[in-house]
């Protein structure tokens, strides 16, 4: 007589797909966890989100001082954001959001299939615009295309901000509200004047106090960067190289003080030059070890000078005393949350123009007033000087 085989079976699973924001599908969220049938770190997903931002860096970074007005109307929430490359290491660690995608035919694909409560395109571009139309969502905020490829509001509140970019006059005189407020009203979102939510890790917190110790930068010593650069597409926001020399010189006589060249890969040049008029004057950080280490150099400023670009906004969202000069821009749109300065062309009726080339000598940056910045710092210097008693 043979023995019956005793026949084991498998429990079948219970599949559910949870509704919570660590759960992707691929694998376990936890080791040795079954998160398919329970749950066990429920974290809601609640209204999703997609931020469609593809503008320039400081842009990315004005930008990110909407992330605390979207929590305060959405409490409960996944905030994807799609962004160019060069600009995705800004959202690094940024709390604010879920997930950060690279504006490439991959995430395309990712993003065409989900499904949103809301998408927010700050942009007026045609690439940002076609890509929000052809989004998926319940509610599309901000800039969208028409059938004939023009850019154009989505809600009764973006209408503001598209005039702005069609009427001269309103752009550069009437307009008084900074850039923050003029997206957050844009996409209907209370304004409190938030800052941009910008942090180093704390790995690049340690790099700051080591490069420091390295070049014998005091804890007592004030050090000013001089960011000497823009970007290509509007290159006449900058100083010239002998105003950065001549600066420098006389900023250098200030005691107390230790001086930094900031900039990225295309003040390189620009930043040798410098630096070899002014020799030991300045520490020429380095210009092309990418953009987080670009933050860290930033950082290791007390106070940045800077015409309007992105490492004015870089300072400002690390906190910086900036002093900035403008010409090109419009300087209402920049808040420097009452840390720092600015020198307007005053009187100047061709300033603000948005032009990529100048056909009046770039009038505007020969009148930067040097002495200005001077009294700037020196004023600066003297309130940051604070004894300690001794005990």
């Amino acid at each position: 007589m043979t023995k019956a085989k005793k026949k084991t079976r498998s429990r079948k699973p219970q599949l559910t797909i949870p509704d919570c924001k660590h759960f992707t599908g691929y694998k376990p969220c936890f080791p040795d966890t079954h998160c398919y049938e329970e749950c066990v770190d429920l974290d809601p997903i609640g209204t999703t989100i997609l931020i469609v931002n593809l503008d320039a860096m400081g842009n990315v970074l004005v930008t990110t001082s909407l992330l605390p007005a979207i929590k305060r109307k959405y409490p409960e929430s996944y905030v994807t954001w799609i962004t160019l490359r060069n600009a995705a290491p800004l959202l690094d660690g940024n709390a604010y959001i879920d997930k950060v995608y690279i504006w490439e035919p991959e995430s395309w694909l990712i993003l065409q299939q989900m499904k949103f409560d809301v998408v927010m395109n700050v942009d007026k571009s045609q690439r940002s615009c076609a890509f929000t139309m052809g989004a998926k969502a319940k509610e599309k905020l901000g800039f969208g295309l028409n059938e004939n490829g023009v850019i154009v509001p989505l809600n009764s509140e973006a209408l503001e901000n598209y005039i702005l970019g069609l009427d001269d006059n309103v752009k550069f005189r009437v307009n008084q509200k900074p850039a923050s407020q003029i997206l957050c009203e844009t996409l209907k979102l209370q304004y409190k004047r938030d800052e941009y939510m910008l942090n180093l890790t704390s790995e690049e917190a340690a790099f700051c106090l080591a490069y420091k110790e390295e070049q014998g930068i005091r804890d007592e010593d004030v050090v000013v960067g001089f960011n000497t650069g823009c970007s290509t597409l509007y290159p006449n926001k900058k100083m010239t190289v002998d105003q950065h020399v001549t600066l420098i010189k006389r900023i250098s006589k200030i005691p107390g003080l230790r001086l930094a060249l900031v900039g990225g890969p295309e003040d390189t040049e620009r930043n040798a030059e410098i630096a070899r008029q002014v020799g030991r004057k300045v520490i020429n950080t380095p210009t092309t070890e990418g953009v987080r280490r670009g933050l860290c150099y930033i950082n290791i400023c007390d106070v940045i000078i800077s015409g309007d670009s992105f490492g004015m906004h870089a300072a400002i969202g690390l906190k910086k005393y900036v002093i900035v000069w403008f010409g090109v821009s419009c300087w209402t749109e920049v808040d420097l949350l009452e840390r720092g300065e600015k020198l307007i062309p005053e009187g100047l009726e061709c300033s603000p123009c948005w032009k990529h080339e100048c056909p009046y000598n770039l009038e505007c940056i020969q009148m930067i007033d040097l002495d200005a910045i001077v009294h700037y710092v020196e004023r600066y210097k003297s309130q940051s000087q604070v004894l300690i008693p001794t005990t």
